[in-house]
């Protein structure tokens, strides 16, 4: 990096009294330092703050499946272990069931009953024909027949439901797409239709739920929709945007403190459940303020400076009066005015050339 600083001087060379006058009269920036500098307009903003919450990263409910078992019967083989992706519909386990051979054999005696209630039927029309029964005679066979149909498509839905098939085995499959957060069966357990564990559970991670704290003596500030960065350990450089979606009006009576809800997206499955996070609410104060880039900043002399861009050639550095800093934005009280320009990249090297 070059900057190009021209300074002129005027000497007057005569006898001894008359002593060598020197005056600085310009500073240019060249045109290698113009390029490498930023710059940026002072704007009017409202005045944002901020509240930094603690929490912890969960998978949404809404968009989590539990999975169980609806035969009782013995593990035969496990597909999936933690954290695997799973598809909807993919197979999970298999079990061997002497239930399934039962269902199978209903299905069988409810398709006898149909043929058995139509011959019958046909018989109590015929004997009708010939004036040997009553017509109330054909209305009983019509609704044996009706019953034997509806016992025969309730079999075929639970056959449907529970996906069940031909043999002695029951699959277990995801009725979702996403990963397996728990795994709560072994190989050769003997398994029964009244579980209360859930065997398996899925959830879908493309969105995901930053849950966080919040102290008594900050619940008066935070409202739903109010904007969000979520920061992790893992990725503290990834800034997650999102909006207070939920609060819980509720105070916690282990920590003293209440929750509120964040959803966040989350395309490249980086966050993951039980993660801890930082949660920085923004909120306004309702009041305006001018602002530049905390970029533009300059700490010197136990003040701080602004380098104040009117054209290569003239550069002011200019003293400012701070009131808050938010990340990447500074809100100042004095020094500057409405439209002027600061330099908001590589100005401390220029500062340093002025100020030297």
């Amino acid at each position: 990096m070059f900057i190009l600083i021209t300074v002129i001087f005027s000497t007057q060379l005569g006898c001894k009294d008359h002593p060598v006058e020197e005056t600085a009269l310009a500073f240019s920036m060249s045109d290698t330092m113009y390029k490498q500098c930023e710059f940026a307009p002072v704007k009017m903003q409202m005045v944002k703050d901020e509240i930094r919450l603690f929490g912890k990263i969960t998978a949404d409910n809404n968009k989590t499946a539990q999975v169980y078992t609806v035969l009782s019967g013995v593990v035969k083989s496990i597909n999936v272990g933690l954290g695997d992706h799973v598809s909807q519909g993919q197979l999970l386990a298999v079990l061997q069931s002497s239930e399934v051979a039962t269902f199978q054999q209903e299905k069988l005696d409810a398709a006898n009953d149909i043929v058995i209630a139509e011959k019958n039927l046909q018989v109590q029309k015929d004997l009708f024909s010939g004036k040997l029964n009553s017509e109330k005679d054909v209305a009983a066979a019509e609704t044996e027949l009706k019953k034997a149909q509806a016992r025969l498509n309730r079999i075929n839905e639970i056959h449907k439901i529970y996906r069940l098939k031909a043999g002695s085995t029951y699959d277990i499959v995801a009725p979702i797409s996403g990963f397996v957060l728990t795994k709560n069966i072994n190989i050769n357990e003997l398994l029964r239709s009244d579980e209360n564990e859930p065997l398996f559970s899925i959830a879908e991670m493309n969105e995901i739920w930053a849950v966080a704290n919040v102290n008594e003596s900050d619940i008066s500030q935070i409202k739903e929709g109010y904007d969000v960065a979520v920061n992790t350990v893992a990725f503290p450089d990834l800034n997650y945007q999102g909006k207070i979606e939920k609060i819980y009006n509720l105070i916690d009576p282990a920590t003293k403190a209440m929750k509120v809800r964040v959803r966040i997206p989350n395309p490249d499955f980086k966050l993951k459940p039980d993660m801890n996070c930082t949660v920085n609410v923004s909120f306004s104060e309702k009041e305006q303020m001018l602002t530049v880039p905390t970029a533009a900043i300059i700490f010197g002399k136990s003040k701080y400076w602004v380098m104040v861009f009117k054209d290569r050639h003239n550069i002011e550095t200019r003293q400012v009066e701070i009131h808050s800093q938010l990340r990447d934005v500074t809100y100042i009280k004095s020094g500057i005015q409405e439209g002027e320009t600061v330099i908001s990249k590589n100005g401390l090297l220029i500062y340093d050339a002025l100020n030297d």
